[in-house]
Formats: structure tokens, C-alpha cells, sequence
């Protein structure tokens, strides 16, 4: 479809999809959760922990604790489902023996795209349906629409805690 003509649609209409997107989304991840042996909050720490690996970085288990708006109570609860679970393990930080880094084990990209994969492999056929504008318009879009939610997000934890 790359260079055709698209169906119109409302700012409403495409607000209405996206909101039907990010609920089938939650829905989702918890399942894929399940299929890893793995709750949806450690899924999405151990999310995170490979994000911050492949910027070249690794998470102290205070960021991760940040990231996923949990306590360092709870953070550690995740850390050891994490390490029992065979995908991740702590790191003691070479610089402070107090600061511990959090690393995803050398299996758990591989066994996270086990599952993902088939889901990637058909993001990237829509894709390519797509001409490399369209995919501009829409990269944008989403990283627009990111750091709106991310700001709600902290609107959000700033009313909580205050």
C-alpha cells in the first residue's frame, strides 16, 4: 500500500483506535507475561533493563525502581523473580560495592523474542507497507504521543505523592 491512497479518518476516530490499541496491548503483554513464567510488572522491568543495555547502559536497581514507579521494597521482590526466573541478575557496580546493577542474563533477549517474535515479524510486514514518509509521519506521531503519555505519567505520580 506504500504510495496509495489511505482511508480518512477523525482525530476522534484515530484517538478511539489508539485507545483500542493500548487496552488490546495491556491485554497482551499480560499474556506474554504468562507465557515467560513472568507477571506483567517484571515483564516490563525486564523490559527496561534491555532498553538501558542496548543504549549501552545498565540500570541500577534504584532506576528501575523509578522506571516502573515501585518501590526499592518492591524493586527488590522483582530483581529476585527476575534472577529465580533465569533473566536477569544483579551486578555489583565496580565504582560503589553499595550500588548494585541490574543485567539481563545472555538468554533472556533470545527467549523474550521467542515469544515476541512472530508479533515483530508482523509489525514489520505492516511496515512495509508504508512509504519511508509515511513511516516518518508515524515515527513522529508516536514519539510525540510517548512523551505526552510520559508526561501524564508524571502528572500523574506527582498528584499521587503529593
Amino acid at each position: 500500500m506504500a504510495g496509495k491512497e489511505r482511508p480518512r479518518s477523525t482525530p476522534e476516530q484515530a484517538h478511539a483506535q489508539m485507545d483500542h490499541l493500548i487496552a488490546l496491548g495491556i491485554v497482551a503483554q499480560h499474556h506474554m507475561a504468562q507465557r515467560l513464567g513472568l507477571n506483567v510488572t517484571d515483564l516490563t522491568c525486564m523490559g527496561f533493563i534491555l532498553e538501558a543495555e542496548g543504549a549501552g547502559t545498565a540500570l541500577t536497581a534504584g532506576d528501575l525502581a523509578q522506571r516502573a514507579n515501585l518501590t526499592t521494597g518492591a524493586i527488590t521482590g522483582v530483581i529476585n523473580r527476575l534472577e529465580r526466573a533465569g533473566y536477569a541478575r544483579r551486578r555489583s557496580d565496580p565504582g560503589d560495592r553499595r550500588r548494585v546493577h541490574v543485567v539481563a542474563d545472555a538468554s533472556a533477549a533470545e527467549r523474550l523474542s521467542e515469544v515476541y517474535g512472530p508479533n515483530y515479524r508482523r509489525i514489520a510486514a505492516l511496515f512495509a507497507d508504508y512509504s519511508e514518509e509515511e513511516i516518518a509521519v508515524l515515527s513522529d506521531w508516536l514519539t510525540r504521543a510517548t512523551a505526552i503519555m510520559g508526561a501524564s505519567l508524571e502528572e500523574a505520580r506527582e498528584a499521587e505523592a503529593g
